[in-house]
């Protein structure tokens, strides 16, 4: 198996589209009755099947037709922190957010203006 990091976007869509033509052969699919089921036009399944991707709605919806929908599962899994993760995230976010006064830059030119009647 290739590491799909050093696979080209180009590639990896391309294999994409070829296991999903294959998932729809093996479910004995015809290209028109995904088509109609998934809710995509024709050309769209015909070039998402060779790997042109464009419309990710498209994809989710032939994916979940297919009964593939579980591979986005990590992707739609919420991330579960530590409770040392959590206090760290909650800290740093509060730090973040608190005002500081702009006193800088105001104070001079307010000075400069009494200086100036």
């Amino acid at each position: 198996m290739d590491d799909i990091y050093m696979l080209a976007d180009a590639i990896i869509l391309n294999r994409m589209g070829n296991h999903l033509k294959a998932v729809r052969l093996k479910q004995n699919i015809t290209q028109q009755s995904l088509a109609d089921t998934a809710g995509v036009s024709l050309s769209s399944l015909k070039k998402i099947e060779k790997g042109e991707i464009k419309s990710f709605d498209s994809f989710l919806r032939i994916l979940r037709t297919l009964g593939k929908l579980d591979v986005l599962q990590p992707l739609v899994d919420e991330e579960q922190l530590s409770p040392s993760e959590y206090y760290e995230l909650v800290q740093s976010n509060a730090n973040r957010h608190q005002r500081q006064r702009a006193i800088g830059r105001f104070v001079n030119n307010v000075n400069r203006e009494k200086l100036e009647w």
